[in-house]
């Protein structure tokens, strides 16, 4: 039978799969596509079952209009479409161009990406646009930025991590949040290398480290700058390396000098000898690596911690070297490609600064528009999803649940409450598009063709496989007609190859430069990697030669420990850290709509460690409630001795009681506007049954 070669519609490894009719011939099945060279055919669960969000028993099959009884109704496209435009159009008209925000998403494809930034900016006018991957790996960019010049999740293939000589992993599970990419790491200890990995649970990934260091939350910017340190003490540093290819390390030594063991060890909860067992380690052998996720990125000191980990490969020599380097696991589908082309507050298609006169200049005669026209930088996604309301009175909405996933979520959930007029796109009935005015039905990964870019950097092509349902339209189709709508006739194309050429055009000579890819190239070379100029073959490996700055030399930054935004004290004497769990992902609106992974994971849960449970008279199985200054969240407790006893963790993907962003705290990274998801202090309380 007919197989179409696609990707999984989750995470950010794109895992490559292969689509094909059903047994009934109405849906498709998936099977293995063992040549792509990501995942090589493995596949986590919810890839395996990814066609069951296609079904209409569970996806939104036509466009609903909120009635003057407060009930959405069926409604018609032109309905729909009419009364999306009248509510923008009437609130730019009212309050101005900056009180209607657009919110986009990661998962949305890189033309979606693009025509949304381009919505936003040239049919709206407005500056209020961002999207959920600010809660992604915005630090970590805003970190390789400073550092590099250049932000690309990884700098390198993933098939170079099993032949590099030590990993330290920090704040990664990735046994549950990307399975098909543990064999890596698995590889990795096959070859002789070893592992480190950096949490303070003792995950399945965790079990397969040679070395666990389990830090207090919030304090992984103390435990790099000790191990700095203890490289400097034992002279392990590259001196010619850095000679030859940094600058500022006189700076960034003093700063790390004054992390000493000892002190590491207090703020952390790392013994010394574990701090020295794992700079021997990372410094043995020829090359080594850092990867980084959420677990150190999601802090108000996000963007500094990550600039500890650069610090600690540039000083090692681990960093622009074959083998070696850091890099960052990005966690969305395509969180890489949607803020590279347009979603984020503050840049343009190509990686390009929204203040750049140049960069206004050339993005803006792709477009036929007078550069002055373009809005400069907006909020970022916290700050829009605050201002909801207040000085933004309405949103268009694009592939995102922020009444689950934002930080302070019942405060964001009042903010979208208390909106004039909200419109929600999206494939299925979310906490958050319940609310909206109107709710426009789009399709799905397996229902158009559109391009996403991977951790790797590695823009790939999924491939339409079947025929969306009747009453479904793609986003590319809705921005066309809104434009229209809006008075905007042309520069909004539905076919995705047609917008794919515009944003190659418009990412031309910019940092991200998707110039000289097309959907041939992708299609003949499994993924083509960014940057790649026209008529260049694309860049596996980046800093081999130069770094991304004006001297082609990386930058250290010298960064000091500080605590996280909120610690423990008499009323809230606990740390709770978030994440997820491996049959759910992100805030759950699909994957929750799947019996198979349903049943794997049904609900939330409280980890917590049996010492403090016995404090708190937690009982296995019960609900126990946590409380921050934010909210309350119940769920049953799940006792277990893989987890620090001053911690307890909390999966993020359901509302309701359980919904563990209602406690989560919005403070901010101040460089990259990361909110704090990882620590914040609360309170047990066991709750009677």
């Amino acid at each position: 039978m007919h197989t179409t070669a696609t990707h999984c519609p989750y995470c950010a490894l794109q895992c490559g799969m292969n689509l094909r009719p059903d047994e009934g011939g109405a849906g498709v099945e998936v099977v293995e596509r063992a040549e792509f060279p990501v995942n090589r055919g493995a596949l986590c669960g919810k890839g395996r079952t990814a066609p069951a969000v296609l079904s209409s028993r569970v996806r939104l099959t036509g466009p609903l209009i909120r009635s003057r009884a407060g009930r959405l109704e069926p409604a018609t496209w032109e309905e729909a479409l009419d009364a999306v435009a009248a509510g923008l159009s009437a609130t730019r008209g009212a309050h101005g161009a900056d009180a209607v925000g657009v919110f986009g998403g990661g998962g949305l494809t890189n033309e979606k990406a693009y025509s949304l930034g381009k919505f936003a900016r040239v049919v709206l006018g407005t500056s209020q646009i961002d999207y959920n991957g600010r809660f992604c790996m915005s630090s970590a960019a805003a970190a390789h930025q400073r550092a590099f010049g250049l932000d690309r999740g990884l700098p390198f293939p993933l098939e170079d991590v099993p032949r590099t000589g030590c990993v330290i992993l920090v704040g990664s599970n990735l046994a549950e949040t990307m399975p098909p990419a543990l064999r890596y790491l698995t590889e990795l200890k096959e070859n002789g290398g070893t592992l480190i990995v950096v949490d303070p649970r003792r995950t399945r990934t965790a079990e397969q480290a040679d070395l666990h260091l389990a830090p207090r939350p919030g304090t992984d910017l103390a435990l790099a700058l000790g191990l700095l340190h203890l490289v400097v003490a034992e002279g392990r540093t590259d001196e010619e390396f850095i000679a030859a290819r940094t600058t500022g390390w006189a700076e960034a030594r003093a700063a790390a000098m004054a992390h000493w063991p000892e002190l590491v060890e207090r703020i952390t909860g790392v013994p010394v000898p574990k701090l020295r067992e794992a700079v021997r380690m990372f410094c043995a052998p020829e090359s080594a690596m850092v990867l980084t996720a959420r677990g150190p990125e999601q802090q108000s000191k996000g963007t500094d911690t990550v600039g500890a980990w650069i610090n600690l490969c540039l000083a090692t020599g681990r960093a622009g070297r074959p083998l070696s380097g850091y890099g960052c696991l990005t966690g969305q589908g395509n969180g890489q490609g949607g803020r590279e082309h347009g979603q984020k507050a503050d840049q343009l298609p190509g990686y390009r600064k929204l203040t750049d006169p140049a960069a206004r200049a050339h993005v803006a005669g792709v477009w036929g528009v007078d550069p002055d026209s373009l809005p400069g930088p907006g909020r970022s996604a916290y700050e829009l999803l605050d201002a909801l309301g207040t000085e933004v009175r309405a949103l268009l909405l694009m592939g995102s649940n922020p009444v689950v996933s934002a930080p302070r979520a019942a405060h964001v959930e009042d903010r979208v409450r208390s909106l004039d007029f909200l419109a929600v796109a999206d494939v299925v009935l979310s906490e958050t598009a319940a609310l909206a005015d109107v709710v426009l039905p789009v399709t799905q990964w397996a229902e158009e063709t559109g391009t996403t870019t991977n951790l790797e950097g590695r823009v790939l092509l999924r491939r339409r496989a079947l025929t969306p349902p009747p009453g479904v339209r793609t986003d590319l189709e809705v921005l066309h007609a809104l434009a229209a709508r809006l008075g905007v006739e042309k520069g909004f194309p539905t076919d995705p190859e047609e917008v794919f050429d515009e944003l190659r055009r418009a990412s031309a000579g910019g940092p991200a430069d998707y110039s000289g890819i097309s959907y041939g190239r992708i299609a003949a070379e499994d993924g083509v990697f960014w940057p790649c100029p026209e008529g260049e073959s694309g860049t596996p490996r980046l800093f081999l030669d130069r770094f991304a700055t004006d001297d082609g030399r990386a930058r250290f930054v010298p960064v000091a420990h500080r605590d996280a935004a909120e610690l423990p004290d008499e009323e809230y004497p606990v740390l709770l850290t978030t994440g997820r769990v491996v049959a759910q992902y992100q805030s759950g609106a699909q994957t929750r709509r799947v019996p198979e992974l349903n049943a794997a994971a049904p609900g939330a849960f409280v980890e917590l460690h049996p010492r403090l449970a016995a404090r708190v008279g937690a009982v296995e199985g019960r609900p126990l409630a946590v409380v921050s200054r934010r909210g309350r969240a119940v769920a049953p407790a799940r006792i277990t001795d893989t987890i620090r006893a001053d911690t307890v963790f909390m999966p993020f993907h359901w509302p309701g009681e359980g919904r563990a962003n209602s406690l989560t705290n919005p403070a901010l990274d101040p460089v990259s506007r990361m909110p704090e998801f990882k620590v914040c202090a609360v309170r047990l309380e066991a709750v009677e049954s």
